[in-house]
């Protein structure tokens, strides 16, 4: 038996991955209905019911040796507070992690307690491993469009503020402290993934690290963006790339692309580097 490993899937494990580490991942709810311009597409969290059911079949599986949850944000989704509730239902049993991001960064996390997991580490270090990852991880977006994620609600209150003009450049986002916050604003996606492979090779400080790219039909954007990123880390570094979850592409729109990075050390928040000197 083993500790179980449980995810949703604004994760965005490939499947391949999912099948050799024994991951359970949740599906998030994509739900479309039709309005007078067409189809709207919004998402929703997992209820507590379907997250008790979902853990209570994990322990049996792994015989009691207790689960390690990994979802979404607590500022992005309501899955998060329902987890909790659920996990409250098997007393220390399950475990569920504040993220504070998505995407891949949480499918690192989870893929490096699986690993532990699997070679009969027990439920604290399954649990300790998984911080670990998230502690050393940054995510970054790059938006081909922002009203998706603007009318998504999932921007911190000062990015939502962005005007007419901002809306039709090509926006950089990162996660920090669970929602969106700009970083930096370009014309071009060219410019924008240099400003996203300097902010990448900063929070490497020259050694090997895990990245990687998801993208909503951008392929050959993705691709452009790995040879990139290649050229500048250090040798050792390893690249994952794939397509962006339904759950997140609805908000992120067409021509997106993420990149999840786990460094040797945790990134400098720089942010509180500024707030500290003021």
């Amino acid at each position: 038996m083993a500790v179980r490993i449980v995810t949703d899937s604004s994760s965005g494990l490939p499947q391949e991955i999912v099948d050799e580490l024994d991951i359970t991942v949740l599906d998030l709810h994509v739900m479309s209905k039709e309005v007078k311009d067409g189809v709207e597409t919004s998402t929703s969290g997992l209820s507590t019911l379907e997250l008790v059911a979902a853990y209570a079949r994990q322990l049996e599986r792994g015989g009691d040796d207790g689960v390690v949850a990994l979802h979404l944000s607590s500022a992005l989704s309501s899955t998060h507070s329902a987890a909790e509730a659920a996990a409250a239902v098997f007393d220390d049993t399950v475990q569920v992690v504040e993220t504070g991001t998505a995407g891949m960064a949480i499918g690192a996390a989870a893929m490096a307690a699986a690993t532990r997991a699997n070679s009969g580490a027990d439920h604290d270090e399954c649990l300790a491993t998984a911080v670990d990852t998230l502690e050393r991880s940054a995510t970054w977006v790059y938006l081909h469009r922002i009203d998706g994620v603007r009318r998504s609600g999932r921007m911190s209150a000062g990015t939502a503020m962005l005007s007419a003009a901002t809306l039709a450049t090509k926006p950089l986002m990162q996660i920090v402290g669970g929602k969106l916050e700009l970083v930096g604003k370009t014309r071009t996606q060219t410019k924008a993934f240099t400003k996203l492979v300097e902010l990448v090779a900063e929070s490497a400080r020259g050694e090997a690290c895990f990245v990687a790219i998801q993208h909503n039909e951008a392929a050959d954007a993705a691709s452009d963006l790995q040879e990139l990123l290649e050229d500048v880390l250090p040798e050792g570094s390893s690249f994952l790339s794939t397509t962006m979850s339904e759950v997140l592409a609805v908000h992120t729109g067409v021509g997106a692309v993420g990149v999840s990075a786990v460094f040797a050390q945790a990134p400098v928040d720089e942010s509180a580097e500024t707030d500290a000197a003021e």
